[in-house]
């Protein structure tokens, strides 16, 4: 009650400082401008220093390639081949996209916002008597343009893919794309300004969170499954005019032949919304509580210091500070018998009272199995790529429950409440990981198995003890070594600075993906029982290399330190 108290007379004070009858926005604003006068130059070129980097490499990555390919269709290649799966992938992944631009937008207006002056404006300027919108809405539209650039580039890629697969003129393409593909990050941008402006359009944000996070992964799901051939077209067409972000799918497909009823209805619904939502978002700009600007610029300035000394753990704790990460429930565990168990319950109780960790552990271990089940029917580059995504998303599923063991190396002092030493207690930590991701996996098995996938659907319950190991050495790699970063290595394109540091950051993950992909891919195109029984022996053989290198930094953390 004192926070808000306070908020609300923050508020009040700001607003009472400015008038229309004791207005100094013009000169300030004057002032402003001609102190910057020295530095424009500085910054316009950092600007377009970034604008050309950006450019060049939509170029050399993307717009070359693109031009290759439509010379080669020129020329007599097909890719027809791949259209029916981009049509039948359209409806849901239009959907699951819109939806999950919107969550991410809110998500980030809970403690960033698209409205963020620097802290020098929020501090001084915003606290002389000045007219508060003339300074806050060119940062919502610069927001708004980012945002819209970055959707007139999902746009460009799918104009490309269905000029190439489907054969629809790129003109028409690019206009029916364009109005979702501009539009919803447009219509985010205005929903995170509401959420960054009204707490209690805050509060509702944090409460759908899950839900939506659910729908998108259901959504994700329904498209994998309609690549493969598994179409739900009633359910379909519900989803595409449940609301904008399916709007967005049924003007994409207004050109196609797939093409249902109601796209152009669709496409102007959408546009009236965008441009309404956005003019209310213009007006709701110029009045946010300077109370909320400020909270935020000053959350984003310690986010970036924490990057930009790679402190990335602690950028996460920052953010989950602000969001509610740290919410805890009210959950209750009987007390154990056994002494043994202390550590796994403690662990059990800290994740039931944190359950945004088991929700997000739920998505990412769902997107890991739907990377395998891509991964089984795809071929090349497409098959790899999805096996390492499954990999990669089944490390961070479980990393989510690692949490406890993370806490324990923050500051080894922690460990003083157990009666084990600090290598048992760090190794009991990970009892909770393995058991929770056996019962995921083992569920998920099940179903894999009833679809077809066979002795398969082994692989998922038997690569959980090496990944969690993985997480174990990561969660022990100790104090960060920044000396990386300055590293003398030098290679054809530059610095190997950053690139040692990433290595080193996540060696526990990348040495544990690099030894298991090629068995999950062989196993997951074969399904032969031998092929299997490797995967599983590799999975076995990189858990033991895994503990060991756990073992070995546990040792390092607490080693006396010598000159």
């Amino acid at each position: 009650m004192s926070t808000l108290a306070e908020e609300t007379e923050e508020a009040g004070e700001h607003a009472a400082a400015w008038s229309y009858e004791d207005d100094w926005t013009r000169e300030t604003l004057r002032l402003v401008r001609d102190l910057r006068t020295p530095h424009r130059r500085k910054k316009a070129g950092q600007i377009g220093y970034t604008v050309y980097c950006v450019a060049l490499l939509l170029a050399v990555w993307g717009g070359l390639p693109s031009l290759g390919l439509f010379l080669e269709k020129s020329m007599g290649a097909d890719y027809s081949g791949h259209g029916p799966a981009i049509l039948a992938a359209l409806p849901a992944g239009s959907c699951a996209l819109g939806l999950g631009w919107l969550l991410v937008a809110a998500w980030d207006a809970q403690w960033r916002g698209p409205v963020v002056p620097p802290r020098e404006t929020v501090d001084w300027l915003l606290a002389q008597p000045v007219d508060a919108g003339r300074v806050l809405r060119p940062w919502f539209w610069g927001a708004a343009a980012i945002s819209g650039g970055a959707g007139l580039l999902v746009s460009a890629i799918g104009t490309i893919a269905l000029g190439l697969t489907v054969g629809v003129g790129l003109p028409a393409a690019f206009g029916w794309c364009l109005l979702g593909g501009v539009g919803l990050p447009l219509l985010a941008t205005a929903l995170a300004t509401a959420v960054e402006g009204n707490e209690r359009v805050a509060r509702w944000a944090r409460l759908a969170t899950p839900y939506v996070g659910m729908a998108v992964l259901a959504l994700a799901a329904q498209t994998v499954m309609a690549v493969n051939g598994h179409r739900l077209p009633g359910l379909e067409r519900v989803e595409l005019w449940s609301g904008p972000w399916g709007w967005a799918g049924l003007a994409a497909l207004a050109p196609t032949p797939a093409a249902l009823p109601g796209g152009q209805v669709a496409g102007v619904l959408l546009a009236v919304v965008v441009a309404g939502a956005l003019i209310a978002a213009h007006r709701y700009a110029g009045s946010l509580a300077l109370s909320a600007v400020r909270r935020r610029s000053r959350t984003a300035t310690g986010v970036m210091a924490a990057l930009r000394t790679v402190e990335f753990r602690t950028a996460r704790q920052v953010v989950a500070g602000v969001t509610g990460g740290s919410r805890s429930a009210r959950w209750r565990l009987p007390a154990p018998r056994w002494a043994q168990l202390a550590v796994p319950w403690r662990d059990m109780l800290a994740l039931l009272r944190a359950p945004g960790r088991l929700g997000r552990a739920l998505v990412l271990g769902t997107l890991a199995v739907l990377g395998a089940v891509l991964a089984a029917s795809a071929h090349g580059g497409t098959g790899v790529t999805a096996a390492l995504a499954a990999l990669v998303f089944g490390y961070w599923s479980l990393t989510q429950l690692m949490e406890p063991a993370r806490l324990e190396t923050d500051d080894t002092r922690r460990a003083s409440w157990a009666p084990y030493p600090y290598r048992d207690l760090m190794l009991r930590h990970t009892a909770v990981p393995v058991a929770l991701g056996l019962v995921g996996t083992l569920v998920a098995a099940g179903v894999l198995a009833a679809e077809g996938a066979g002795a398969r659907a082994l692989l998922a319950p038997a690569l959980v003890p090496a990944l969690v190991g993985a997480s174990l050495v990561n969660a022990c790699r100790g104090a960060t070594k920044h000396h990386l970063l300055m590293s003398s290595a030098q290679s054809p394109a530059g610095s190997l600075g950053p690139v040692l540091f990433l290595g080193w950051y996540g060696s526990g993950m990348l040495a544990a993906v690099a030894l298991l992909v090629v068995p999950l891919l062989t196993a997951l195109h074969s399904g032969s029982a031998e092929s299997i029984v490797t995967a599983v022996a590799a999975s076995g053989f990189v858990t033991v290399i895994m503990v060991r290198w756990a073992v070995t930094r546990i040792g390092n953390l607490t080693a006396p330190l010598t000159d």
